[in-house]
Protein backbone atom coordinates (compact mmCIF):
# COMPACT_ATOMS: atom_id res chain seq x y z
CA UNK A 1 0.00 0.00 0.00
CA UNK A 2 1.45 3.33 -1.04
CA UNK A 3 1.78 6.22 1.35
CA UNK A 4 -0.82 8.90 0.89
CA UNK A 5 0.61 12.15 -0.40
CA UNK A 6 -0.41 15.14 1.74
CA UNK A 7 -2.80 17.43 -0.14
CA UNK A 8 -2.36 21.19 0.24
CA UNK A 9 -5.39 22.98 1.67
CA UNK A 10 -5.06 25.50 -1.14
CA UNK A 11 -6.81 23.03 -3.43
CA UNK A 12 -10.00 23.30 -1.34
CA UNK A 13 -11.96 26.10 -3.01
CA UNK A 14 -13.84 27.22 0.09
CA UNK A 15 -10.73 28.61 1.80
CA UNK A 16 -9.40 32.07 1.06
CA UNK A 17 -5.85 32.43 2.37
CA UNK A 18 -4.13 35.79 2.90
CA UNK A 19 -1.42 36.48 0.27
CA UNK A 20 1.23 36.65 3.00
CA UNK A 21 0.61 33.05 4.07
CA UNK A 22 2.43 30.29 2.19
CA UNK A 23 -0.04 27.72 0.85
CA UNK A 24 2.56 24.99 1.00
CA UNK A 25 2.81 25.38 4.74
CA UNK A 26 -0.80 24.24 5.26
CA UNK A 27 -0.98 20.48 4.96
CA UNK A 28 -3.52 17.95 6.13
CA UNK A 29 -0.94 16.28 8.35
CA UNK A 30 -0.79 19.55 10.40
CA UNK A 31 -3.91 18.57 12.37
CA UNK A 32 -4.55 19.73 15.96
CA UNK A 33 -2.86 17.76 18.68
CA UNK A 34 -5.00 15.71 21.12
CA UNK A 35 -4.72 18.46 23.73
CA UNK A 36 -5.91 21.04 21.19
CA UNK A 37 -8.87 18.85 20.23
CA UNK A 38 -9.83 18.48 23.91
CA UNK A 39 -9.66 22.25 24.34
CA UNK A 40 -11.91 22.78 21.30
CA UNK A 41 -14.40 20.22 22.63
CA UNK A 42 -14.61 22.06 25.92
CA UNK A 43 -15.32 25.32 24.15
CA UNK A 44 -18.06 23.75 22.04
CA UNK A 45 -19.71 22.10 25.06
CA UNK A 46 -22.73 24.27 26.13
CA UNK A 47 -22.23 23.27 29.77
CA UNK A 48 -18.65 24.41 29.73
CA UNK A 49 -18.14 27.50 31.92
CA UNK A 50 -15.24 29.81 31.35
CA UNK A 51 -12.96 30.69 34.15
CA UNK A 52 -13.81 34.18 35.45
CA UNK A 53 -10.13 34.93 35.86
CA UNK A 54 -9.41 34.71 32.14
CA UNK A 55 -10.31 37.35 29.55
CA UNK A 56 -13.54 36.68 27.65
CA UNK A 57 -13.25 37.53 23.99
CA UNK A 58 -16.29 38.61 22.04
CA UNK A 59 -16.92 38.58 18.32
CA UNK A 60 -14.20 40.52 16.51
CA UNK A 61 -16.78 42.90 15.00
CA UNK A 62 -18.83 43.42 18.19
CA UNK A 63 -17.08 45.38 20.95
CA UNK A 64 -17.52 44.47 24.59
CA UNK A 65 -19.59 47.02 26.47
CA UNK A 66 -18.00 46.51 29.90
CA UNK A 67 -14.45 46.51 28.52
CA UNK A 68 -14.75 49.67 26.45
CA UNK A 69 -13.15 52.97 27.29
CA UNK A 70 -16.10 55.33 27.55
CA UNK A 71 -13.95 58.10 28.95
CA UNK A 72 -13.30 59.10 25.34
CA UNK A 73 -16.94 60.23 25.22
CA UNK A 74 -16.27 62.69 28.02
CA UNK A 75 -18.97 61.04 30.17
CA UNK A 76 -17.55 60.78 33.66
CA UNK A 77 -18.85 57.82 35.67
CA UNK A 78 -20.10 59.79 38.64
CA UNK A 79 -20.44 63.44 39.54
CA UNK A 80 -18.01 64.95 41.97
CA UNK A 81 -19.50 66.35 45.18
CA UNK A 82 -20.26 70.05 45.02
CA UNK A 83 -18.00 72.29 47.11
CA UNK A 84 -19.35 73.77 50.31
CA UNK A 85 -19.25 77.34 48.99
CA UNK A 86 -21.65 76.39 46.17
CA UNK A 87 -19.60 78.13 43.45
CA UNK A 88 -19.50 75.15 41.13
CA UNK A 89 -23.23 74.49 40.86
CA UNK A 90 -23.09 74.60 37.07
CA UNK A 91 -20.25 72.11 36.82
CA UNK A 92 -21.97 69.86 39.38
CA UNK A 93 -25.18 69.89 37.34
CA UNK A 94 -23.20 69.10 34.20
CA UNK A 95 -21.51 66.19 35.96
CA UNK A 96 -24.86 64.85 37.16
CA UNK A 97 -26.26 65.09 33.66
CA UNK A 98 -23.21 63.29 32.26
CA UNK A 99 -23.64 60.51 34.80
CA UNK A 100 -27.32 60.13 33.93
CA UNK A 101 -26.59 60.11 30.20
CA UNK A 102 -23.79 57.60 30.69
CA UNK A 103 -26.06 55.26 32.67
CA UNK A 104 -28.77 55.53 30.02
CA UNK A 105 -26.41 54.81 27.13
CA UNK A 106 -24.10 52.22 28.63
CA UNK A 107 -25.95 50.77 31.62
CA UNK A 108 -25.60 51.43 35.33
CA UNK A 109 -23.05 48.64 35.92
CA UNK A 110 -20.37 49.67 33.42
CA UNK A 111 -16.98 49.31 35.17
CA UNK A 112 -15.22 52.55 35.87
CA UNK A 113 -11.72 53.00 34.43
CA UNK A 114 -10.35 55.93 36.36
CA UNK A 115 -6.86 54.43 36.36
CA UNK A 116 -6.49 54.67 32.59
CA UNK A 117 -5.49 58.12 31.37
CA UNK A 118 -7.23 59.60 28.38
CA UNK A 119 -5.41 59.25 25.11
CA UNK A 120 -6.72 60.35 21.75
CA UNK A 121 -4.87 57.48 20.12
CA UNK A 122 -6.58 54.84 22.23
CA UNK A 123 -9.61 52.94 20.93
CA UNK A 124 -12.98 53.64 22.44
CA UNK A 125 -14.16 50.03 22.16
CA UNK A 126 -12.52 46.88 23.48
CA UNK A 127 -13.00 43.34 22.30
CA UNK A 128 -12.44 41.53 25.57
CA UNK A 129 -13.67 41.97 29.12
CA UNK A 130 -12.54 40.86 32.55
CA UNK A 131 -16.03 40.36 33.99
CA UNK A 132 -19.25 38.64 33.05
CA UNK A 133 -22.54 40.53 33.40
CA UNK A 134 -26.15 39.30 33.38
CA UNK A 135 -28.25 40.03 30.33
CA UNK A 136 -30.63 42.39 32.09
CA UNK A 137 -27.78 44.74 33.01
CA UNK A 138 -27.48 45.85 29.38
CA UNK A 139 -31.20 46.09 28.62
CA UNK A 140 -32.42 49.42 27.22
CA UNK A 141 -33.25 51.90 29.93
CA UNK A 142 -36.89 51.91 28.79
CA UNK A 143 -37.29 48.49 30.42
CA UNK A 144 -35.84 49.28 33.83
CA UNK A 145 -39.05 48.14 35.53
CA UNK A 146 -38.99 44.71 33.89
CA UNK A 147 -37.69 41.75 35.80
CA UNK A 148 -35.36 39.61 33.65
CA UNK A 149 -36.69 36.39 35.13
CA UNK A 150 -40.41 36.74 34.79
CA UNK A 151 -41.48 40.29 34.04
CA UNK A 152 -42.11 41.36 37.64
CA UNK A 153 -41.18 44.89 38.63
CA UNK A 154 -37.83 45.37 40.37
CA UNK A 155 -38.86 48.75 41.71
CA UNK A 156 -41.40 49.49 44.43
CA UNK A 157 -44.98 48.50 43.54
CA UNK A 158 -47.17 51.42 42.50
CA UNK A 159 -49.87 52.15 45.04
CA UNK A 160 -53.39 51.58 43.70
CA UNK A 161 -55.17 54.74 42.67
CA UNK A 162 -57.80 55.90 45.14
CA UNK A 163 -61.27 56.55 43.76
CA UNK A 164 -63.62 58.70 45.87
CA UNK A 165 -66.46 56.52 47.15
CA UNK A 166 -69.03 59.32 47.31
CA UNK A 167 -70.47 61.56 44.60
CA UNK A 168 -69.30 65.15 44.73
CA UNK A 169 -72.69 66.42 43.53
CA UNK A 170 -76.26 65.18 43.42
CA UNK A 171 -79.00 66.61 41.21
CA UNK A 172 -82.67 65.89 41.79
CA UNK A 173 -84.23 64.78 38.49
CA UNK A 174 -88.00 64.45 38.93
CA UNK A 175 -89.76 62.13 36.44
CA UNK A 176 -86.51 60.42 35.36
CA UNK A 177 -87.96 57.15 34.06
CA UNK A 178 -87.00 53.75 35.43
CA UNK A 179 -86.88 52.07 31.99
CA UNK A 180 -83.95 49.85 30.99
CA UNK A 181 -84.44 50.43 27.26
CA UNK A 182 -84.16 54.23 27.26
CA UNK A 183 -81.10 56.49 27.06
CA UNK A 184 -82.00 59.77 28.74
CA UNK A 185 -78.62 61.30 29.69
CA UNK A 186 -75.75 62.58 27.51
CA UNK A 187 -72.81 64.96 28.08
CA UNK A 188 -71.75 67.31 25.29
CA UNK A 189 -68.20 68.23 24.22
CA UNK A 190 -69.04 71.76 25.45
CA UNK A 191 -69.63 70.51 29.02
CA UNK A 192 -73.43 70.64 28.93
CA UNK A 193 -75.51 67.77 30.28
CA UNK A 194 -78.78 66.92 28.54
CA UNK A 195 -81.44 65.03 30.51
CA UNK A 196 -84.84 63.78 29.37
CA UNK A 197 -87.44 64.16 32.10
CA UNK A 198 -90.92 63.07 31.12
CA UNK A 199 -91.90 65.04 28.04
CA UNK A 200 -89.18 67.70 28.48
CA UNK A 201 -85.44 68.00 27.88
CA UNK A 202 -83.34 70.04 30.31
CA UNK A 203 -79.77 71.27 29.90
CA UNK A 204 -77.39 71.64 32.85
CA UNK A 205 -74.23 73.67 32.28
CA UNK A 206 -71.46 71.96 34.25
CA UNK A 207 -69.35 75.13 34.38
CA UNK A 208 -72.02 77.48 35.72
CA UNK A 209 -74.63 75.02 37.11
CA UNK A 210 -77.23 76.88 35.08
CA UNK A 211 -80.34 74.87 34.12
CA UNK A 212 -82.17 75.54 30.85
CA UNK A 213 -85.37 73.97 29.56
CA UNK A 214 -84.70 73.04 25.94
CA UNK A 215 -88.05 71.69 24.80
CA UNK A 216 -91.46 70.35 25.81
CA UNK A 217 -92.99 67.63 23.63
CA UNK A 218 -96.48 68.02 25.08
CA UNK A 219 -98.75 65.58 26.86
CA UNK A 220 -99.08 63.30 23.82
CA UNK A 221 -95.38 62.43 23.60
CA UNK A 222 -92.33 61.83 25.83
CA UNK A 223 -88.55 61.75 25.58
CA UNK A 224 -86.95 58.31 25.04
CA UNK A 225 -83.36 59.23 24.11
CA UNK A 226 -80.97 62.18 23.82
CA UNK A 227 -77.66 62.38 21.97
CA UNK A 228 -75.21 65.24 21.40
CA UNK A 229 -73.51 65.70 18.04
CA UNK A 230 -69.74 65.17 18.07
CA UNK A 231 -69.22 68.79 17.05
CA UNK A 232 -71.35 71.88 17.45
CA UNK A 233 -74.32 72.41 19.73
CA UNK A 234 -76.92 70.14 18.12
CA UNK A 235 -78.88 67.67 20.24
CA UNK A 236 -80.95 64.80 18.85
CA UNK A 237 -84.09 63.84 20.75
CA UNK A 238 -85.87 60.53 20.18
CA UNK A 239 -89.53 60.37 21.11
CA UNK A 240 -92.11 57.79 22.12
CA UNK A 241 -94.06 58.40 18.91
CA UNK A 242 -91.12 57.30 16.74
CA UNK A 243 -89.98 60.78 15.71
CA UNK A 244 -86.53 62.26 15.85
CA UNK A 245 -86.09 65.95 16.56
CA UNK A 246 -82.89 67.93 16.05
CA UNK A 247 -82.39 70.96 18.29
CA UNK A 248 -79.79 73.74 18.33
CA UNK A 249 -79.04 74.03 22.02
CA UNK A 250 -77.24 77.37 21.65
CA UNK A 251 -80.49 79.13 20.81
CA UNK A 252 -83.03 76.51 22.04
CA UNK A 253 -84.46 76.19 18.54
CA UNK A 254 -85.73 73.07 16.78
CA UNK A 255 -83.92 72.62 13.48
CA UNK A 256 -85.92 69.76 11.95
CA UNK A 257 -88.13 66.75 12.69
CA UNK A 258 -87.51 63.39 11.04
CA UNK A 259 -89.76 60.38 10.81
CA UNK A 260 -89.28 56.77 9.70
CA UNK A 261 -89.77 54.73 12.87
CA UNK A 262 -93.15 53.31 13.83
CA UNK A 263 -92.40 52.97 17.54
CA UNK A 264 -90.32 54.71 20.21
CA UNK A 265 -86.71 55.73 19.49
CA UNK A 266 -84.66 54.60 22.49
CA UNK A 267 -81.09 54.62 21.15
CA UNK A 268 -79.03 57.24 19.29
CA UNK A 269 -75.44 57.37 18.02
CA UNK A 270 -73.61 60.10 16.08
CA UNK A 271 -70.87 59.66 13.48
CA UNK A 272 -69.83 63.05 12.13
CA UNK A 273 -72.89 64.27 10.19
CA UNK A 274 -74.51 60.81 10.26
CA UNK A 275 -77.01 60.00 13.00
CA UNK A 276 -78.12 56.43 13.72
CA UNK A 277 -81.39 55.81 15.54
CA UNK A 278 -82.58 52.52 17.01
CA UNK A 279 -86.22 51.80 17.68
CA UNK A 280 -88.67 49.40 19.24
CA UNK A 281 -89.73 48.57 15.69
CA UNK A 282 -86.46 46.50 15.48
CA UNK A 283 -84.83 48.73 12.84
CA UNK A 284 -81.90 51.13 12.73
CA UNK A 285 -82.16 54.18 10.47
CA UNK A 286 -79.13 56.04 9.15
CA UNK A 287 -79.82 59.76 8.82
CA UNK A 288 -77.54 62.20 7.04
CA UNK A 289 -78.10 65.69 8.41
CA UNK A 290 -76.96 67.14 5.07
CA UNK A 291 -79.66 65.31 3.10
CA UNK A 292 -83.28 66.33 2.77
CA UNK A 293 -84.58 62.79 3.21
CA UNK A 294 -85.49 61.63 6.70
CA UNK A 295 -83.09 58.69 6.38
CA UNK A 296 -80.63 57.40 3.78
CA UNK A 297 -80.61 53.69 4.69
CA UNK A 298 -82.30 51.14 6.93
CA UNK A 299 -80.44 48.43 8.83
CA UNK A 300 -82.39 45.25 9.51
CA UNK A 301 -81.29 42.30 11.57
CA UNK A 302 -82.54 42.54 15.13
CA UNK A 303 -85.61 40.55 16.11
CA UNK A 304 -86.58 42.82 18.98
CA UNK A 305 -86.14 46.38 20.24
CA UNK A 306 -82.79 48.06 19.57
CA UNK A 307 -81.66 49.49 22.90
CA UNK A 308 -77.91 50.05 22.43
CA UNK A 309 -75.99 51.89 19.68
CA UNK A 310 -72.34 53.02 19.54
CA UNK A 311 -70.09 54.11 16.66
CA UNK A 312 -66.41 53.21 16.90
CA UNK A 313 -63.95 56.05 17.46
CA UNK A 314 -62.82 55.97 13.84
CA UNK A 315 -66.47 56.10 12.69
CA UNK A 316 -66.06 52.95 10.61
CA UNK A 317 -68.08 50.45 12.63
CA UNK A 318 -71.46 50.65 14.35
CA UNK A 319 -72.26 48.26 17.19
CA UNK A 320 -75.90 47.60 18.07
CA UNK A 321 -77.48 45.67 20.90
CA UNK A 322 -81.05 44.49 21.17
CA UNK A 323 -83.65 42.92 23.39
CA UNK A 324 -83.13 39.78 21.27
CA UNK A 325 -79.87 39.18 23.21
CA UNK A 326 -77.85 39.89 20.06
CA UNK A 327 -74.84 42.11 19.46
CA UNK A 328 -74.28 43.15 15.83
CA UNK A 329 -71.49 45.09 14.13
CA UNK A 330 -72.17 47.03 10.92
CA UNK A 331 -69.82 48.92 8.63
CA UNK A 332 -70.45 52.20 6.85
CA UNK A 333 -71.89 50.62 3.73
CA UNK A 334 -73.71 47.52 4.96
CA UNK A 335 -77.45 47.09 5.40
CA UNK A 336 -76.88 43.69 7.03
CA UNK A 337 -74.60 43.06 10.01
CA UNK A 338 -71.04 42.04 9.14
CA UNK A 339 -70.51 40.45 12.57
CA UNK A 340 -73.07 38.69 14.77
CA UNK A 341 -72.59 37.68 18.40
CA UNK A 342 -75.20 35.65 20.25
CA UNK A 343 -73.33 34.69 23.45
CA UNK A 344 -75.32 37.03 25.70
CA UNK A 345 -78.41 35.53 27.33
CA UNK A 346 -80.23 38.79 28.01
CA UNK A 347 -80.80 42.18 26.40
CA UNK A 348 -77.64 44.02 25.28
CA UNK A 349 -77.86 47.71 26.09
CA UNK A 350 -74.33 48.36 27.42
CA UNK A 351 -71.85 48.88 24.56
CA UNK A 352 -68.46 50.62 24.58
CA UNK A 353 -65.59 50.84 22.07
CA UNK A 354 -62.08 51.08 23.48
CA UNK A 355 -60.30 54.34 22.61
CA UNK A 356 -56.94 52.62 23.19
CA UNK A 357 -57.07 49.58 20.90
CA UNK A 358 -58.67 49.43 17.46
CA UNK A 359 -61.46 46.87 17.20
CA UNK A 360 -61.80 46.24 20.94
CA UNK A 361 -65.49 46.20 21.87
CA UNK A 362 -67.11 45.66 25.28
CA UNK A 363 -70.74 44.66 25.78
CA UNK A 364 -72.90 43.90 28.81
CA UNK A 365 -75.98 41.73 29.26
CA UNK A 366 -79.15 42.20 31.28
CA UNK A 367 -80.51 40.49 34.36
CA UNK A 368 -80.38 36.92 33.05
CA UNK A 369 -76.82 37.38 31.76
CA UNK A 370 -74.92 39.77 34.07
CA UNK A 371 -71.73 39.38 32.00
CA UNK A 372 -69.34 41.85 30.41
CA UNK A 373 -67.81 40.38 27.27
CA UNK A 374 -64.91 41.68 25.22
CA UNK A 375 -64.63 41.21 21.47
CA UNK A 376 -61.98 41.75 18.84
CA UNK A 377 -63.94 42.86 15.80
CA UNK A 378 -60.78 42.82 13.65
CA UNK A 379 -60.41 39.06 14.11
CA UNK A 380 -64.09 38.30 14.86
CA UNK A 381 -63.29 36.63 18.17
CA UNK A 382 -64.37 36.80 21.80
CA UNK A 383 -61.50 37.77 24.09
CA UNK A 384 -62.87 37.31 27.59
CA UNK A 385 -65.97 37.27 29.76
CA UNK A 386 -66.59 38.24 33.37
CA UNK A 387 -69.72 37.66 35.45
CA UNK A 388 -70.47 40.86 37.37
CA UNK A 389 -73.28 39.40 39.46
CA UNK A 390 -75.77 42.12 38.44
CA UNK A 391 -77.65 43.39 35.42
CA UNK A 392 -75.25 45.43 33.25
CA UNK A 393 -76.93 48.67 32.22
CA UNK A 394 -74.09 50.80 30.80
CA UNK A 395 -70.41 50.76 29.94
CA UNK A 396 -68.00 53.58 29.23
CA UNK A 397 -64.25 53.52 28.63
CA UNK A 398 -61.79 56.04 30.04
CA UNK A 399 -59.91 57.93 27.35
CA UNK A 400 -57.08 58.77 29.78
CA UNK A 401 -56.24 55.30 31.16
CA UNK A 402 -57.01 51.72 30.18
CA UNK A 403 -59.98 51.42 32.52
CA UNK A 404 -63.74 51.28 32.15
CA UNK A 405 -66.78 51.77 34.34
CA UNK A 406 -69.99 49.77 34.40
CA UNK A 407 -73.35 50.57 35.99
CA UNK A 408 -75.67 47.90 37.27
CA UNK A 409 -79.25 47.15 38.14
CA UNK A 410 -80.70 44.10 39.84
CA UNK A 411 -79.66 43.36 42.39
CA UNK A 412 -76.75 45.53 43.55
CA UNK A 413 -77.53 48.88 41.86
CA UNK A 414 -73.81 49.67 41.98
CA UNK A 415 -71.13 51.34 39.86
CA UNK A 416 -67.85 49.48 39.30
CA UNK A 417 -64.54 50.86 38.04
CA UNK A 418 -62.45 48.16 36.33
CA UNK A 419 -58.83 47.98 35.28
CA UNK A 420 -58.44 46.38 31.83
CA UNK A 421 -57.39 43.74 30.81
CA UNK A 422 -57.07 42.17 34.27
CA UNK A 423 -60.64 43.25 35.11
CA UNK A 424 -59.66 43.83 38.70
CA UNK A 425 -62.00 46.13 40.59
CA UNK A 426 -60.59 49.55 41.42
CA UNK A 427 -63.74 50.73 43.18
CA UNK A 428 -67.37 49.84 43.81
CA UNK A 429 -69.58 52.90 44.21
CA UNK A 430 -72.99 52.78 45.83
CA UNK A 431 -75.65 55.34 46.61
CA UNK A 432 -78.43 54.85 44.09
CA UNK A 433 -81.45 53.02 45.44
CA UNK A 434 -82.77 52.04 41.99
CA UNK A 435 -81.16 50.52 38.91
CA UNK A 436 -78.35 52.73 37.56
CA UNK A 437 -79.82 52.93 34.07
CA UNK A 438 -78.09 56.03 32.70
CA UNK A 439 -74.43 56.94 32.32
CA UNK A 440 -72.42 59.69 30.61
CA UNK A 441 -68.82 60.87 30.82
CA UNK A 442 -67.48 64.42 30.94
CA UNK A 443 -65.52 65.81 27.98
CA UNK A 444 -62.26 65.80 29.98
CA UNK A 445 -62.72 62.07 30.65
CA UNK A 446 -62.44 62.33 34.44
CA UNK A 447 -66.03 62.55 35.67
CA UNK A 448 -69.09 60.38 35.12
CA UNK A 449 -72.72 61.12 35.83
CA UNK A 450 -75.16 58.36 36.65
CA UNK A 451 -78.94 58.42 36.67
CA UNK A 452 -81.47 56.07 38.20
CA UNK A 453 -85.14 55.55 38.84
CA UNK A 454 -84.62 57.10 42.28
CA UNK A 455 -84.85 60.38 40.32
CA UNK A 456 -81.32 61.52 41.08
CA UNK A 457 -78.24 62.27 39.01
CA UNK A 458 -74.95 61.64 40.80
CA UNK A 459 -71.54 62.95 39.74
CA UNK A 460 -68.41 60.92 40.51
CA UNK A 461 -64.70 61.59 39.98
CA UNK A 462 -63.50 58.16 38.87
CA UNK A 463 -60.79 58.57 36.22
CA UNK A 464 -57.47 60.45 36.36
CA UNK A 465 -56.53 63.32 34.10
CA UNK A 466 -54.20 62.64 31.15
CA UNK A 467 -51.24 64.30 32.94
CA UNK A 468 -51.82 63.52 36.59
CA UNK A 469 -53.82 60.95 38.48
CA UNK A 470 -54.37 63.40 41.32
CA UNK A 471 -55.83 66.29 39.34
CA UNK A 472 -59.54 66.79 39.93
CA UNK A 473 -61.99 67.61 37.19
CA UNK A 474 -62.57 71.25 36.51
CA UNK A 475 -66.21 70.72 37.39
CA UNK A 476 -65.41 68.78 40.53
CA UNK A 477 -65.73 69.68 44.18
CA UNK A 478 -66.45 73.35 43.54
CA UNK A 479 -70.11 72.42 43.01
CA UNK A 480 -70.71 70.37 46.13
CA UNK A 481 -74.32 70.13 47.20
CA UNK A 482 -77.71 68.97 46.05
CA UNK A 483 -79.92 70.91 43.66
CA UNK A 484 -82.90 70.33 41.40
CA UNK A 485 -82.49 70.15 37.63
CA UNK A 486 -85.98 71.38 36.81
Amino acid sequence: MEDATPVPLLQQPHLNLPPTMSPSSLLLDALPTPSDRAHIARLLNPSHSRSPSKPIYSDRFIPSRSGSNFALFGLNPSPKPAPADGKDEISSSSAAYSALLRAALFGPDTPERKDEPFSASRNIFRYKTETKRPLHSIMPFGFEDEDPAGGASRGPAKAPRKVPRSPYKVLDAPALQDDFYLNLVDWSPHNVLAVGLGNCVYLWNACSSKVTKLCDLGIDDSVCSVGWAQRGTHLAVGTRNGKLQLWDASCCKRVRTMEGHRLRVGALAWSSSLLSSGSRDKSILQRDMRAQDDFVSKLSGHKSEVCGLKWSHDNRELASGGNDNRLFVWNQHSTQPVLKYSEHTAAVKAIAWSPHLHGLLASGGGTADRCIRFWNTSTNSQLSCIDTGSQVCNLVWSKNVNELVSTHGYSQNQIIVWRYPSMSKLATLTGHTFRVLYLAISPDGQTIVTGAGDETLRFWNVFPSPKSQNTNSEIGSSFLGRTVIR
